[in-house]
C-alpha cells in the first residue's frame, strides 16, 4: 500500500533526497578531496593495483569521483553523474576487491563484503540514473 501522493511537505521530502544522494555519494567525495589532497598518495594507489600510467589514472580517478558527484548533488545531468560512478565502481570493484584470488580467511572474507557492498552501490546509481531520465531531469 502507498502513502498518499502528498504525505511529506515538499521541503522534507527535497531535504530528504538530498541527504540520501549525499550519502550514496559521501565515499566518492570523501575519497576525491583525500586523494586530491595527497595526490603522491593516490598516484601510488594506482600504482599498488598495477593500473596503467598511474599519475593520469590518479586524475582521472579524482576527477571522476568529483564531478559525478556534484552532477549528481547538483541535478544536472544527474543521470549522467549516476551512470559515470556506476561504472567507475564496477571497474573498481573488479579491481580492487578480486576475493576469489584469495585463500580462504579472514581477508578473503573482507574483500568478499567489499565486494558485495560495492555491487550494491553501483546498483543504487543504476537505479538513479533510470529514475532521473524517467522523471525528465536530464
Amino acid at each position: 500500500m502507498r502513502p498518499p501522493a502528498g504525505s511529506l511537505p515538499v521541503p522534507l521530502r527535497q531535504a530528504l533526497i538530498f541527504l540520501g544522494l549525499l550519502g550514496l555519494c559521501a565515499a566518492y567525495l570523501q575519497g576525491g578531496f583525500n586523494k586530491l589532497l595527497d595526490y603522491p598518495g593516490a598516484v601510488a594507489e594506482a600504482a599498488h593495483f598495477g593500473l596503467p600510467v598511474p599519475g593520469l589514472t590518479a586524475a582521472a580517478t579524482i576527477a571522476v569521483e568529483l564531478l559525478a558527484s556534484a552532477l549528481i548533488l547538483s541535478g544536472r545531468l544527474r543521470w549522467l553523474g549516476a551512470l559515470a560512478l556506476c561504472a567507475f565502481t564496477l571497474a573498481a570493484t573488479f579491481i580492487a576487491n578480486r576475493y576469489w584470488a584469495l585463500p580462504l580467511g579472514q581477508e578473503r572474507f573482507m574483500a568478499a563484503n567489499a565486494f558485495y557492498e560495492h555491487l550494491g552501490l553501483a546498483g543504487a546509481f543504476l537505479l538513479l540514473a533510470l529514475w532521473d531520465l524517467r522523471h525528465d531531469r536530464a
